[in-house]
């Protein structure tokens, strides 16, 4: 199977294999042997191996497999080192986000490395990586059809963590390979101790040997042992052990194991067991600092270790031949002598300058923690611990501050709660820098402990309390140094998000503002910018909100301790420039967003698929807008604001998906949308304006079901705008209208005309509410001239889907006036749907119609789209396809194209689907023949 997968592979299809069953059953041996075969091909192969730390080393294991190192002669994977090493609680960036953002550049290069040859991944015992990693390698096994490339995953039986559980799951649902390795019969064990002795197994050697269980690598060990000792005799074909000699066979795997110790010297002996307090890998640098000998020195005893099975040469590094190996040696070991001996190991590790990581790891094997050494290392080594595994960093910082009459808590208070602000783990990382607070001396660092604190309950959503707590201290600015500003400025965000207070809050960013500008904060000044950009906003002063945005980017630069303010400035940007009817600058701005989020550890970068989706709904291109879904994580860590203002908008995801499902004719989509929407709490006013896509998708289906009334008031829930409250309400008018007449309910629609009008006045041009207003006023007077005029605004300025509804909507008003004009505008309004693949908008538009007595005929038929073939794909799609056809990896094709990896890949399985391919090289071929290439 193996085999066939490595031919496929090579051939340019991709697949995953999961191979599974019990410590030493034969899963690696199986697999060195299938991807031999890859080699043999011509495909590059990669292989990591995770054990029990490796849990605690977020992405440690693929980082691993890929050879990612800071002194890698790869350009691609040094930047990663670079990237995972620098990366650290600074400015305090989000962890989880940060691990997506190396995640994404660890299945780039994937996908790059597929690009020059077919590769093979391989982990050993996956059971043991870390959650990180076993996300990643899901992410790929979703994406192997789309490139060359074979993942084998090899894993015992526990521990059954659900994630890997998960893994298992979507190898064996997509039909792919699932190999479950068995202990061997009693007739196959007894041919291999055959063929390892040279006879056929006596009673006593078969006695024996049943103990294995039918475990090959507790057989052979035994055996091995036995051969050692010279303790099996061959007579007449038959190999068995002497009656004196039956009863000192080793009877247990761990005797056997160590048995081969008896033959390196006991220099090398005392070197393994030092090279176990390490784990299952190690590098020799850190086995020679332990040990204390020069590596020249060691390399002679580390080679007798290979010589006898003991060890294996891993890339750079030296590993343990199995995990069972390595255990044995370290349960030798008394666990009061163990857990000295890390201590020790750590103290002699961090002398000599070691990996920090390393050195934690070894300080977290122990619970002799106390010295004045541990903590003062601890302090200093925290932030670079926390860059790859903000856990392991986490609980040591945590048994710190338990150690009993333990002095100046406040730097580890401190640490603590930046760790765990950046790893999203608000209520903890308030509760922390509430301590810190508490115990701090200087203003500098309650000042910093009140921007962790604020920023925690503000992305927590406790903007409430966020406020009491800075109401405490506004008072007596210079307790808050140099962070008083930043300060400020968040307020400003608070008060506007939590009571839509918008005069409060615009004193409180020009305070801000005048503040960071003296003290020359630029991120300060960019924050209290983006402040008043809100407010602005608010009041649809949408050129000023403009003017606000770019002056803050223009601060910001491209400074990346800037990087997550300056990410938050450019969502609103987009925003605004869709508010001034301004679409192509809209898609430009989302095309820059797109290019800073792909920027190594900007936070908020996840976000962006919300807001270009957004855009893409409006201008009709909602395969793209989908597909922008799609490569968002709703329930992730990415969609945040890092605590910069209120909580991300996942309730928005969900609410465009559903409008999406419902336009498109897919009840059940749309049910499950609006189902998982609406059970996020609406307790702000920030909460409210992010439901407005949800209220519409609701009232839609409701409208769709035939229960009127129920859209109407569905609808009118928009309306009810609170004080200070964002929602553009006017771009959902014109449907309340259209609902309001059908339901036969005037009132209502007079107060959605009025409501019109009202938010037209807000704006100081004819923008999109000016637009807005004019549909609603010519559909509720039946005015065709109203309704032209609206129509001449969309066709010069967008968006296409609300050109759509006017064209929809002036055909009703034309019909029995002028049939031909009616036609038409219905034709139109129609083509523009069926491109958009809005299935029920044509159903609803025909069906008002043929009230009027009109139906669309021969003359409003459109061809279907095609759902297989060439003909099939959107423009998207083929310009996807001929990009393969170029030979582009899914990370170029994501840089021209200015989507997101995951967008692409969604397109490519997509093309894959109407092309009823299985893989990249038949894209290229289908590319040629379709487009007649070479002719």
């Amino acid at each position: 199977m193996l085999s066939a997968a490595a031919g496929d592979l090579a051939r340019g299809q991709g697949s995953a294999v999961w191979v599974e069953g019990e410590p030493g059953v034969g899963k690696s041996a199986l697999v060195e042997a299938g991807v031999a075969v890859a080699r043999d091909l011509g495909c590059e192969v990669l292989w990591g191996t995770a054990d029990q730390l490796s849990q605690r080393s977020p992405l440690g294991v693929m980082t691993s497999c890929l050879g990612i190192r800071v002194r890698s002669p790869d350009r691609r994977r040094a930047e990663i080192a670079e990237f995972l090493l620098s990366r650290g609680p600074g400015r305090f960036r989000d962890f989880d986000v940060a691990y997506a953002a190396a995640a994404e550049m660890l299945v780039a290069l994937v996908d790059e490395l597929c690009t020059a040859a077919p590769t093979v991944l391989v982990i050993d015992d996956l059971q043991w990586a870390d959650p990180a990693s076993v996300t990643v390698w899901q992410r790929l096994c979703l994406a192997v059809e789309q490139m060359p490339l074979l993942l084998v995953g090899v894993c015992g039986p526990v521990p059954r963590r659900p994630e890997v559980v998960n893994v298992r799951t979507v190898v064996s649902r997509r039909h792919q390979t699932v190999i479950t390795l068995e202990p061997l019969t009693d007739a196959d064990a007894a041919t291999l101790v055959a063929g390892l002795v040279g006879g056929r197994p006596g009673r006593n050697l078969a006695c024996w040997t049943a103990a294995a269980m039918g475990n090959p690598l507790h057989l052979r060990e035994l055996v091995d042992a036995l051969l050692r000792e010279r303790m099996i005799r061959v007579r007449d074909g038959v190999a068995d052990l002497p009656d004196d000699d039956a009863t000192r066979v080793p009877v247990s795997l761990a005797d056997a194991l160590s048995g081969r110790l008896s033959v390196v010297p006991d220099l090398a002996v005392q070197t393994l067991d030092t090279a176990a307090m390490l784990g299952q890998e190690f590098t020799v640098t850190e086995l020679a600092t332990l040990v204390q000998e020069p590596v020249p020195v060691l390399s002679n005893g580390l080679g007798d270790a290979v010589a006898a099975g003991i060890l294996v040469r891993s890339g750079s590094r030296m590993a343990f031949r199995h995990p069972l190996i390595r255990q044995a040696l370290y349960e030798r070991i008394p666990v009061p002598v163990r857990a000295a001996l890390h201590l020790d190991a750590a103290r002699v590790l961090a002398d000599a300058d070691g990996d920090p990581l390393t050195v934690a790891q070894q300080l977290l094997a122990t619970d002799q923690l106390g010295d004045r050494w541990v903590r003062d290392w601890l302090l200093a080594a925290a932030p670079a611990v926390a860059a790859r595994a903000p856990d392991v960093a986490a609980t040591l910082l945590r048994r710190e501050l338990a150690r009993p009459a333990a002095a100046d808590q406040a730097p580890v208070f401190a640490a603590l709660a930046r760790i765990l602000l950046a790893m999203g783990r608000h209520g903890q990382a308030a509760s922390h820098a509430r301590r810190a607070i508490a115990v701090s001396a200087g203003p500098e660092d309650r000042g910093e402990m009140y921007w962790v604190l604020t920023r925690a309950l503000i992305g927590g959503g406790h903007t409430d309390d966020a406020l009491d707590a800075l109401r405490e201290v506004f008072g007596r600015p210079e307790q808050l140094g140099s962070w008083h500003p930043r300060l400020l400025a968040s307020s400003a965000m608070a008060l506007r998000a939590n009571r839509g207070d918008l005069a409060a809050a615009d004193a409180a960013a020009a305070e801000a503002l005048r503040a960071a500008e003296h003290s020359g904060d630029a991120y300060a000044i960019g924050y209290a910018l983006t402040g008043q950009w809100m407010t602005e906003s608010v009041r649809r002063r949408h050129r000023s909100a403009l003017e606000r945005v770019d002056r803050a980017l223009r601060v910001l630069g491209d400074e990346p301790d800037h990087a997550d303010v300056r990410m938050f400035s450019l969502h609103a940007r987009v925003f605004t420039l869709q508010n001034l009817c301004r679409w192509p600058d809209a898609e430009a701005a989302v095309r820059q967003t797109r290019e800073v989020a792909r920027e190594p550890g900007n936070a908020i970068g996840a976000a962006t698929g919300v807001t270009a989706a957004v855009l893409l709904y409006w201008t009709g291109r909602w395969d793209d807008a989908i597909a922008e879904l799609n490569s968002v994580d709703a329930d992730g860590p990415g969609i945040t604001y890092a605590g910069l203002r209120e909580r991300g908008p996942t309730v928005l995801w969900h609410g465009v998906a559903a409008l999406l499902a419902v336009r498109r004719d897919d009840p059940t989509t749309a049910a499950e949308q609006i189902a998982a929407g609406s059970a996020f709490p609406v307790e702000t006013v920030a909460d409210r304006e992010n439901r407005d896509f949800l209220l519409v998708a609701r009232a839609l289906s409701a409208e769709r079901d035939g229960a009127l009334r129920l859209a109407v008031s569905t609808f009118a829930e928009i309306l009810d705008r609170r004080p200070g409250e964002m929602t553009l309400i006017h771009q959902w008018l014109p449907d309340l209208v259209r609902v309001s007449l059908a339901a036969g309910d005037h009132a209502a629609a007079r107060g959605a005309v009025e409501a019109s009008r009202q938010e037209a006045a807000m704006e100081a041009g004819l923008w999109r509410a000016g637009a807005a207003r004019l549909r609603c006023e010519g559909l509720f007077g039946d005015d065709p001239a109203l309704l032209r005029a609206a129509v001449d605004h969309y066709r010069a300025a967008g968006p296409a889907v609300d050109l759509a509804g006017a064209l929809e909507d002036l055909a009703v008003v034309l019909a029995g006036r002028d049939t031909a004009a009616c036609r038409v505008a219905l034709n139109e309004a129609v083509e523009l749907y069926a491109g958009f693949g809005a299935t029920w908008d044509i159903r609803r538009t025909d069906a008002r119609l043929r009230r009027r007595g009109i139906r669309r005929g021969a003359h409003g038929a459109r061809t279907p789209r095609a759902v297989t073939g060439w003909a099939a794909l959107t423009d998207t799609e083929r310009r996807v396809a001929l990009l393969i056809a170029e030979g582009r990896s899914t990370t170029d094709i994501a840089s021209a194209m200015f989507l997101s990896r995951r967008t692409v890949q969604t397109h490519v399985s997509r093309v894959l689907t109407k092309l009823e391919l299985h893989s990249r090289v038949e894209i290229v071929r289908q590319v040629y023949v379709s487009t007649n290439v070479g002719q």
